[in-house]
């Protein structure tokens, strides 16, 4: 008997967080635990983004072979496969090669799940129930964040300093642990998700290679593109420095400019308490958008989310108490939530509704591309300049994305 979508449509978007933050955020830490530098830091976990960068190039296979339901089991399959051999590696004297290898192939997978998920949750609800499951898909997906940045974390932490596992033994535990957790997705939806009328939707016909064009063609004619594009590339170019940074900062010693904080510690301020408040931060952001209208709010929002940043530029010349870092944190992650909302809600606006897939993959490759390129140098910009210049030049860099605001084509509504 197949599950009703109140059921499968929290293990779906859980299902599509996860292996998400394990690449992104939890690579971070995993990282930082095993002595690597903060410029292998950046470098490395940056460049895991050009999987979400590229989705949309093979996105139309997923259209066009198979159907969703099918790709989105195999994809967890894969992922459960994979976080096995990411926990077995660890008793390997070629760690990073691997789990380099291992991550990328995570991320490859995790964001061809992204497309079944998305086109799956528009094929099997109708338009009433898509408006109605928005917010349960998104509130899982966060949850699965909170599991992997804070959880996760913590579990790993806790086994390196309290039982003989240590370091490498307390994250083999925890991929493990997140293998057997998709090896169950990967039954559970193979059992309870509807059947799909068609391989193919009827709201979303097969392309060819024609309409493929015309989507990204249809994208970069709209009215005042090169402004658009601009905004979406380089509006998060501050806090994408600093946020690459700012697990690290924390784990760092403070001989190095680090607040010397333990690992389990940093998952609950950073995966824990920040997470909560990021997503606090998501749901005001929402509605104070749907209220006052995104030319009213895009640019407050976008000056209280930068602003923050200046936060961890106090924490790095004040050396604060971890009570005091949680609290700089949480706000830090309550406005980056803020700000996001509302730039997410132009990322939306931006998309024709006759190619609002396609339109909305192109955004969203940028946004990626936008997130990338300064995650891939702050690593070195920070060892050059230190946490406490590093910090105030992401707030610095934050300033041309706020400009491009006033540039661009705003509705009242």
């Amino acid at each position: 008997m197949k599950a009703k979508p109140a059921v499968f449509i929290p293990t779906l978007y859980f299902a599509s967080g996860l292996p998400y933050t394990l690449v992104v955020l939890v690579s971070v830490i995993f990282y930082k635990n095993l002595g690597e530098s903060n410029d292998f830091v950046g470098v490395v976990t940056s460049s895991f983004y050009l999987a979400w960068v590229a989705k949309f190039l093979w996105a139309p296979l997923v259209d066009l072979v198979g159907k969703k339901r099918i790709w989105i089991v195999v994809a967890q399959l894969i992922l459960a496969l994979t976080c096995a051999a990411l926990s077995l590696s660890l008793a390997s004297s070629q760690i990073a090669v691997l789990s380099i290898i291992l991550f990328s192939l995570m991320a490859l997978i995790s964001a061809t799940q992204d497309v079944a998920s998305d086109g799956y949750y528009l094929e099997v609800l109708d338009k009433e129930q898509q408006s109605y499951f928005v917010g349960v898909r998104n509130a899982f997906y966060k949850m699965a964040v909170l599991f992997g940045q804070g959880g996760l974390v913590m579990l790993a932490g806790w086994l390196a300093h309290n039982s003989a596992f240590g370091v490498k033994g307390g994250w083999s535990v925890a991929f493990l642990l997140c293998a057997a957790i998709f090896a169950l997705l990967s039954i559970f939806h193979f059992l309870a998700l509807p059947q799909q009328v068609s391989a193919v939707s009827e709201d979303k016909p097969t392309i060819n290679l024609a309409e493929f064009l015309t989507v990204f063609r249809t994208f970069f004619a709209q009215k005042a593109i090169v402004p658009i594009v601009l905004y979406i590339l380089i509006f998060r170019l501050g806090d994408a420095l600093m946020l690459k940074m700012a697990a690290p900062f924390l784990l760092d010693a403070p001989k190095v400019g680090g607040l010397g904080i333990s690992t389990e510690t940093v998952g609950l301020i950073y995966g824990g308490v920040g997470v909560a408040f990021l997503l606090l931060g998501g749901i005001v952001g929402g509605f104070i958008v749907s209220k006052f209208g995104l030319k009213r709010t895009l640019m407050p929002t976008a000056i209280f989310q930068n602003t923050a940043i200046l936060l961890y530029y106090f924490m790095a010349t004040s050396a604060p108490s971890v009570f005091l870092a949680s609290v700089c944190n949480a706000v830090e992650q309550f406005a980056y939530g803020l700000g996001t909302a509302a730039y997410t809600v132009f990322l939306l606006r931006t998309v024709n509704p006759k190619y609002k897939s396609g339109h909305y993959a192109i955004a969203t490759a940028l946004m990626a591309a936008g997130v990338m390129v300064p995650g891939i140098y702050s690593g070195k910009l920070q060892g050059a300049l230190g946490y406490p210049h590093f910090f105030l030049l992401s707030f610095v860099l934050s300033i041309p994305g706020m400009i491009t605001i006033l540039l661009l084509p705003l509705e009242d509504k």
